[in-house]
């Protein structure tokens, strides 16, 4: 029972605010330090001092991980945030010579640690992991699109430009570029509308659809289940407070029947005492 306790307490203390608010402060230092040692020289700084904080950082996330995996045992990893800082903190302990030279590159993950530390980005990212099914129909509707469009292309413009359209796939590649709008009217559509003048009646089309109306819809999709977290949220904050209200409410009636009790005895006690002063003027 002390065990259960002192793992309670540990849980309380790592989970408080302010050392949360300390291991936010040490992952952006982190991030800082990582920058700085991309560096090839940083005079103001002493030899090794970058490695020996970057240790010393590590040192207080790996810390991090083993009181949480002491406080909460097994519910440690039914959280995929803390399986996240995990495997980030795992990577970090790897050599950074030979095969693993590129952990240290990997460093900068670290900072990926926000995403749980900072609610309001939880926020967006557990949005985007519940806007993937509707992502992945939106994605699916633009491979239709980026390939009826491109049999077009190939069929139209193929011959006359067989680096932009003269294959299927030469032509998709040149569809994605018109789709992020990247030198598409002066690189390609132009240069193609002197041979085919009808061809602002496929570029225009295509990005409108591929472009702007995709686009939309994936943000629709996004906001739309930011909102319904948002309300989830919301809903669980305001069973909690209804609970706190009918916990308030209850003492309230308790505590009221406790002062009408001793209003009773109060008026019981005075009742006695008239009659005993009566009983002595007698």
């Amino acid at each position: 029972m002390q065990n259960r306790t002192i793992r309670e307490q540990l849980g309380e203390w790592i989970e408080s605010d302010k050392v949360q608010q300390f291991i936010i402060g040490l992952i952006l230092l982190n991030a800082i330090t990582i920058g700085i040692d991309s560096y090839p020289e940083h005079p103001y700084l002493p030899n090794d001092f970058i490695s020996i904080l970057d240790e010393i950082i590590l040192s207080v996330f790996l810390l991090e991980i083993i009181i949480k995996l002491i406080a909460f045992r097994f519910q440690f990893f039914k959280d995929s945030w803390n399986i996240f800082d995990l495997a980030i903190v795992l990577m970090s302990l790897l050599p950074t010579t030979g095969i693993f030279s590129i952990v240290r590159t990997l460093r900068i993950l670290r900072t990926l640690r926000l995403l749980k530390k900072l609610p309001k980005l939880r926020l967006i990212i557990d949005s985007l992991f519940q806007a993937i099914p509707s992502i992945s129909w939106i994605a699916s509707l633009l491979i239709l699109v980026f390939y009826v469009f491109a049999v077009i292309g190939t069929n139209l413009f193929g011959k006359e430009f067989p680096a932009w359209f003269g294959t299927l796939d030469k032509t998709m590649y040149t569809l994605f570029q018109v789709m992020t709008l990247e030198s598409w009217s002066m690189g390609i559509s132009r240069p193609v509308m002197e041979k085919f003048p009808y061809a602002p009646l496929f570029f225009i089309p295509f990005i409108l659809i591929a472009t702007y109306t995709a686009l939309n819809i994936f943000i629709a999709v996004v906001v739309n289940a930011m909102n319904e977290i948002h309300k989830d949220v919301n809903k669980d904050k305001n069973i909690t407070e209804e609970h706190q209200k009918e916990f308030i409410f209850r003492d309230n009636a308790i505590l009221k029947e406790d002062i009408d009790e001793l209003k009773a005895k109060l008026a019981r006690i005075e009742q006695l005492l008239e009659r005993q002063e009566k009983s002595l003027k007698i």
